[in-house]
């Protein structure tokens, strides 16, 4: 059986990695963590997983948290007005028709590991560099990169025409938190909007320790939420993320009156360039590496697409690597390979680049609009579970005031 070596143990790189165990190939893990350093390590992520993906997981068999982890219900999306400090410009929620969940990469990515291993796949704890990809490229059949992070990632070439900036977008900053008071009538991922500052939006999610909240807070570059720089410790990160939450969002500081850290590893702070690289990366051997995923197609979490992405391109790759049977994985494949996938990626891709730049007047109005119609706040909510149904309403001013009324009329 072909033999095929993955680099990267995230969402994308093991579920791949499990998917082709069960269609028996021949499967070499490399990362450079054991479970056990990313069980008591930092958190890495928000995760957010919406039902499509989720349901990657399930036809695999490794959704092993399906009845412990909450059921994230909806989204609500609240802009306060820049006029009046503590009041809301408008403010409106809708049900997701199947829930999301968010389970802790901490929790999530070591069982995977150990159930890699059980089903007979080689694990191998080291850093990849060059040397490695050329001995892995030596002796397998294919060698993908699943790393979105390390230098080792960047050996891929920015593809200029798909990639919009240059640099970060946002300051990142993530606070795992117990003790938020639930939102009523529904669960949801509570996305708050706050003209020339940023936005902060907290989900429910599952963590080492049980059931939480995760605060996720994007800071407009310069401005008063980019703030994470000198701070070091987990008290100083969780009174900053209190401090921003009272400062501009009242309603939110209510549910947070009795917050702790989940851990003294519950909290991240950071910022990265949104970027596409090109697929296919050329050792100096001439051997081919094969990229996947937010190793060549990084996201601003603003959107919270990153493990749909990698959960989908996992899938787009195994049916791909399934159909070709005997046939070698040569640059034409690999390349044609990451075209579908760009297919579905880069409706993301234009998506959330859109929610990174200052909003033109009919996103305004669609988003107002929401508030006074249902089936409006429906339609929006339920598309990050698939970001293609967001085109062409989202991006052409005729056609979204065409939905809006389309929309108006349904409710009516």
């Amino acid at each position: 059986m072909r033999r095929i070596a993955i680099v990267g143990a995230g969402q994308a790189g093991l579920q791949l990695a499990l998917g082709l165990l069960a269609k028996g190939y021949q499967v070499t893990l490399t990362t450079n963590r054991t479970g056990e350093e990313i069980r008591n390590g930092k958190v890495m992520s928000s995760q957010c997983m919406f039902n499509t993906a989720l349901q990657t997981e399930r036809d695999l068999g490794i959704n092993f948290w399906e009845n412990e982890c909450p059921a994230v219900e909806g989204i609500g999306l609240c802009v306060p007005d820049p006029q009046q400090p503590g009041e809301k410009l408008f403010n409106w929620s809708a049900r997701l028709e199947r829930y999301a969940q968010s389970v802790d990469q901490r929790v999530k990515m070591p069982v995977w590991m150990d159930t890699f291993v059980k089903r007979g796949g080689e694990l191998v704890i080291k850093d990849v560099g060059l040397a490695e990809l050329e001995e892995l490229a030596a002796s397998h059949d294919l060698v993908l990169l699943a790393a979105g992070k390390g230098e080792i990632v960047n050996l891929f070439a920015r593809d200029t025409e798909r990639t919009q900036f240059s640099t970060p977008q946002r300051a990142l900053a993530l606070t795992y938190v117990k003790g938020m008071t639930p939102v009523s009538p529904f669960s949801r991922v509570a996305f708050n909007l706050i003209p020339g500052v940023g936005e902060y939006f907290v989900f429910p999610s599952l963590t080492t320790s049980g059931p939480c909240e995760i605060m996720v807070f994007e800071g407009i570059p310069g401005g008063p939420m980019d703030c994470w720089q000198n701070i070091k410790t987990p008290e100083e990160h969780l009174r900053k993320s209190l401090e921003i939450v009272r400062q501009y969002l009242p309603w939110e500081a209510e549910r947070c009156q009795n917050l702790t850290l989940t851990d003294d590893n519950g909290f991240l702070s950071g910022r990265f360039t949104p970027m596409v690289r090109r697929p296919v990366m050329t050792l100096p051997s001439g051997r081919e590496v094969f990229g996947m995923a937010d190793a060549l197609v990084v996201n601003d979490p603003i959107t919270g697409q990153g493990s749909n992405n990698a959960a989908k391109c996992s899938k787009v790759y195994l049916q791909a690597i399934l159909a070709q049977g005997d046939q070698p994985f040569n640059r034409l494949w690999m390349e044609q390979t990451f075209e579908q996938y760009w297919s579905y990626a880069r409706h993301v891709v234009s998506w959330t680049n859109s929610m990174l730049t200052p909003p033109p007047a009919h996103l305004l109005e669609l988003l107002g609009a929401a508030s006074q119609i249902p089936p409006l706040a429906a339609a929006i909510t339920n598309a990050f579970d698939d970001p293609r149904q967001f085109a062409p309403w989202w991006f052409d001013a005729e056609q979204c005031r065409t939905f809006i009324q389309k929309m108006s009329q349904q409710a009516a």
